[in-house]
């Protein structure tokens, strides 16, 4: 069990400025408490012969085959556009041209 108090909960939060109730402090105290008991025990276990990870199955990246298959045309795709450039759509500028 860590030794976070109520008190050092109230001084810190004065320090950061933040208003608290008497119930906030206490239910922060416990979150807090709870919250440094649980990295101790993972403290515990994380030896240096353990490597870290990031996820705890190993992750491969699936890719498919690169296949072409049958899209839209140009036109098509431009059919519903409010404004075009030959094959390309026109959109407002939002950049200054420079």
């Amino acid at each position: 069990m860590s030794e976070i108090t109520a008190e050092q909960v109230a001084h810190l939060a004065h320090l950061a400025r933040i208003d608290l109730s008497p119930e906030e402090i206490d239910h922060l105290t416990a979150d807090l408490v709870q919250i440094v008991d649980s990295v101790a025990k993972v403290s515990e276990v994380a030896t240096p012969d353990i490597p870290a990870t990031s996820h705890p199955m190993p992750l491969t990246n699936v890719f498919r085959e690169d296949v072409v298959r049958p899209s839209l045309t140009v036109e098509q795709a431009l059919s519903g556009a409010p404004a075009r450039d030959g094959d390309k759509f026109r959109v407002p500028a939002i950049l200054d041209e420079e």
